[in-house]
């Protein structure tokens, strides 16, 4: 990939928050896409091209296991310098801003469940969601 490509890559990566929230969360651990999509709160859809972005920018990698799909920041020896210090500015500049605050202290509170159970409300709380817009 050409230097300029990259950069522009990197520069429609960062320009949404919920991607630099997606990479703040992923600072410290790999995360399943379970566990993303309810920290963002929003449908799997649209993490799923949040993260698409990511990958195509080389921010994020992933990895499979078993049914779960697990992302997490690209390792240091991989990364480029741009990536790095993409990574770096974001990670160093936005710690401590308040939103990214309440998302670790949910994440916390989401790795204490299982991917399966995280799924699972998630089903249920669209099909009571469905069945209320049916009722109205």
């Amino acid at each position: 990939m050409a230097l300029m490509d990259e950069i522009i890559n990197i520069a429609k990566a960062l320009s949404d928050s919920n991607r630099i929230r997606i990479l703040l969360a992923l600072r410290k651990q790999e995360l399943c896409v379970c566990r993303i999509i309810e920290i963002l709160n929003l449908a799997p859809s649209t993490v799923s091209k949040h993260i698409a972005v990511l990958k195509n920018a080389g921010l994020v990698e992933s990895r499979k296991e078993e049914k779960w799909i697990y992302y997490q920041l690209p390792d240091s020896a991989k990364r480029s310098k741009n990536i790095q210090s993409a990574l770096d500015w974001i990670i160093g500049s936005l710690s401590a801003d308040p939103r990214i605050i309440q998302d670790s202290e949910k994440l916390l509170k989401i790795l204490r469940q299982s991917p399966e159970t995280i799924c699972k409300k998630r089903v249920e709380r669209k099909k009571r969601q469905q069945k209320k817009r049916g009722i109205n």
